[in-house]
């Protein structure tokens, strides 16, 4: 008895999977792949964040600069090089394609920032990330911003974003994300975007080739305004002149 009762159970799970799966999917659910989250990320934090941007911006901004019209930014750094990023491929059904990956360790990394508002982008590919490096990309992104105006620029924990001897331009203001919040920041959404378009299934047979393909693929978002605002822009982020 015990037997037939476990068969018939065991057959009925697939149809009632089945069922589960098409209700959910009906309702808009799907399987997704996670992102990896911080334990001591604060989700009442970053909701007060996105709630309250408009008014921190505005406590965030020197007295100065008040009364001129602001500019919302993004900065973010990314690692690329030779161990690379392998995407999804069109296939068969039931089969696993193959793609080449490179095991060697060089890499350079790819400073970032967009102005979602205006469709700009300033970028800076260096071999290393500290304080020297983050102030000459922020020489750089400070030309960007619009004459007369003062950009916050909204940029994550990292130790070299708060070194002493950060150099910030004048028309430049630096507003930390909350603490384990980079999804908070949508820079993070560019360096997906050009890894699954520009820099993915890619052997890198040399330092300088690695340094070419992030500098082509960079360009190739930041030559395209429309790009930038549909990958940046978020409801949240936006302050009135």
């Amino acid at each position: 008895m015990r037997s037939c009762l476990a068969g018939r159970i065991a057959r009925r799970q697939p149809r009632v999977a089945g069922w589960i799966g098409k209700h959910l999917a009906k309702h808009g659910f799907r399987r997704l792949s996670v992102r990896p989250e911080h334990p001591g990320t604060d989700p009442a934090a970053q909701e007060a964040f996105k709630k309250n941007f408009h008014d921190i911006v505005a406590e965030t901004l020197p007295q100065e600069a008040r009364g001129k019209p602001p500019e919302v930014g993004l900065q973010d750094e990314a690692r690329l090089g030779q161990q690379g990023t392998l995407t999804r491929k069109r296939a068969r059904r039931g089969t696993r394609p193959r793609a080449p990956r490179d095991t060697r360790y060089k890499w350079s990394y790819i400073f970032g920032a967009a102005c979602p508002g205006r469709g700009v982008a300033a970028g800076f590919v260096l071999p290393y990330v500290d304080t020297e490096a983050i102030n000459l990309h922020l020489a750089e992104t400070a030309k960007a911003v619009a004459v007369g105006a003062n950009a916050v620029l909204v940029l994550d924990g990292a130790g070299w974003h708060g070194a002493k001897a950060l150099r910030v331009p004048a028309n430049i203001t630096l507003l930390p994300l909350p603490p384990y919040a980079p999804e908070l920041n949508p820079i993070e959404n560019v360096w997906q975007y050009l890894r699954a378009n520009k820099l993915a299934i890619t052997v890198f047979d040399s330092y300088a080739e690695v340094v070419d393909k992030c500098c082509d693929a960079w360009n190739f978002f930041a030559d395209c305004p429309n790009t930038i605002t549909s990958i940046t822009s978020r409801d949240w982020a936006t302050v009135n002149a």
